[in-house]
């Protein structure tokens, strides 16, 4: 209920001011069992009701297996008070963020063969004419998908004769051709769709909107849509990227390590779906990556951002190349144990030795204290403050894009003439996407009626601190809220936690 596309059908009826839904109690992610190996299925469950009412949200914090079969799988919850969100969250609003024009065309899925035949070994590459045969060498070209990128690669090649007629490609490549022919085309006679028929020596998504995009770069950034850790990576530009990676058209080493920054991987872990037995975040650009707010750094913020990419990128690509069985998917799973304080020993020990583990948590550090000063936030922000400070600046950029004020990210691409963007006549809800379904009620002038609304927030909330209470009203303050949190814990209608947070 909670992927991209789903979570629409609840947003307009959260979003309705004359017949608002509510979501009373909801849990995004529960394992389904049906048999004694585990779960091959995740599920929501939702409870909503008509008004505007705060909800429960219970999230796993951890999950066992059934000791045997049949038998369910014991879970432990973190049970959360307040609005829930259509994409079954509480806090920051991620769902409600725009696609930024700043980011459009940038971000693309990888092509679809319709057709395995187009791929080829090296050898039978060589074969073909590769690097014998002029300008073939722009028709078989390295093949990855995402296990080629965190992995071991395959060193696999395909023949891509996007651009070519029939007829060209028979006439200037015909050794090519005749492969093709001969392993793509019966296949293709099959398909019920009439193009790939047709153009059965082309892909069959050859994605011609992402091409234009990589001309003129000598590397672009490519991601794994679904994996454990989202890695974002450099690849050489005469690479084809498989429909199972998400390529951005940038060569700029800036945005590597903003994309690579803590900020970036909470928003889109906070936008994009899950998948999958192992239930791995899923990156969708059309939601991870087309509404993420950029930085507008200083130009000596963005030198020392591209610094810090190209450092990155180098040390990942080092070791591996050190060390042949080394994975990024090995590395990043040590370095997140690295992370939980856990022992480093036996294979990951190897993996820490091999791939300077220690180094790379310190590149990704301090990839985040530069990624904050570019926004211009303290480095001490609480992941819940990183995502309402990017969902209320995904708000400012698409009003400051309705006035005609767009910070493109690629304006040699996007706005190659440097042409004004007219601003919209009027800005209406539909400018700026849904309505935003947390309306705050406005902070009441006298103390009696504050004293009674905090107490209501923290009943509604359960715990929270003065900062969360603080965001449900217009023109709050935390340091109005703080004291008189302590007032009713004095009253004996509030408690402080060890963790600082007040509680009923």
């Amino acid at each position: 209920m909670r992927q991209t596309f789903n979570r629409r059908v609840l947003e307009r009826h959260l979003a309705d001011e004359k017949a608002p839904l509510s979501l009373l109690f909801a849990i995004p992610d529960h394992p389904w069992v049906d048999a004694g190996d585990g779960a091959a299925v995740r599920i929501a469950m939702t409870v909503a009701a008509a008004g505007k009412e705060p909800g429960r949200l219970l999230t796993i914090t951890e999950e066992k297996k059934g000791e045997t079969e049949g038998e369910g799988r014991p879970v432990t919850f973190q049970i959360e008070k307040g609005k829930v969100f259509a994409d079954l969250r509480i806090g920051a609003d991620v769902a409600g963020a725009v696609a930024l024009r700043a980011n459009e065309g940038l971000a693309h899925m990888g092509v679809k063969l319709h057709g395995m035949g187009f791929v080829v070994t090296p050898q039978e590459a060589r074969h073909l004419g590769l690097r014998v045969t002029p300008g073939l060498e722009k028709h078989i070209r390295p093949f990855l998908n995402g296990r080629d990128l965190v992995q071991t690669s395959r060193g696999s090649f395909v023949i891509d004769l996007f651009g070519l007629t029939e007829a060209e490609a028979r006439n200037r490549f015909p050794a090519a051709f005749q492969w093709v022919l001969d392993k793509v085309k019966p296949e293709r006679d099959q398909n019920n769709r009439e193009t790939y028929r047709k153009n059965w020596w082309v892909f069959g998504e050859p994605r011609r909107e992402l091409r234009p995009a990589l001309e003129g770069l000598s590397r672009f950034l490519a991601t794994t849509r679904t994996a454990k850790h989202r890695i974002f990576q450099f690849v050489p530009s005469n690479c084809v990227a498989e429909s199972k990676l998400v390529v951005i058209a940038s060569n700029d080493a800036a945005a590597l390590a903003i994309l690579s920054s803590l900020a970036h991987e909470l928003f889109s872990l906070a936008v994009g779906g899950w998948l999958g037995v192992g239930n791995d975040p899923t990156y969708n650009h059309s939601a991870c990556f087309n509404p993420f707010p950029f930085p507008t750094p200083t130009e000596a913020q963005t030198t020392r951002l591209r610094a810090l990419g190209e450092e990155l990128d180098a040390h990942r690509k080092a070791q591996a190349a050190a060390h042949p069985g080394l994975t990024l998917t090995g590395m990043y799973n040590t370095l997140e144990k690295l992370r939980a304080g856990e022992r480093i020993e036996g294979r990951d020990r190897q993996i820490y030795d091999d791939g300077l583990i220690g180094i790379l948590r310190d590149i990704h550090d301090r990839i985040d204290a530069a990624v904050a000063e570019a926004y211009g936030w303290p480095v001490t922000l609480t992941d819940d403050d990183i995502l309402h400070r990017l969902v209320d600046l995904n708000r400012a950029r698409a009003a400051e894009e309705a006035r005609g004020l767009v910070h493109w990210l690629r304006p040699d691409y996007q706005n190659p003439q440097g042409r004004a963007i007219a601003a919209k006549a009027e800005t209406t809800e539909m400018d700026l996407g849904t309505t935003p379904t947390d309306t705050k009620t406005p902070w009441p002038k006298s103390l009696p009626e504050q004293i009674a609304a905090v107490r209501q927030a923290l009943q509604d909330l359960g715990e929270a601190t003065p900062e969360e209470i603080a965001r449900r009203f217009l023109r709050a303050r935390a340091g109005s809220v703080q004291p008189l949190l302590q007032s009713l814990t004095l009253l004996g209608q509030a408690r402080i936690l060890e963790t600082g947070r007040f509680a009923t």
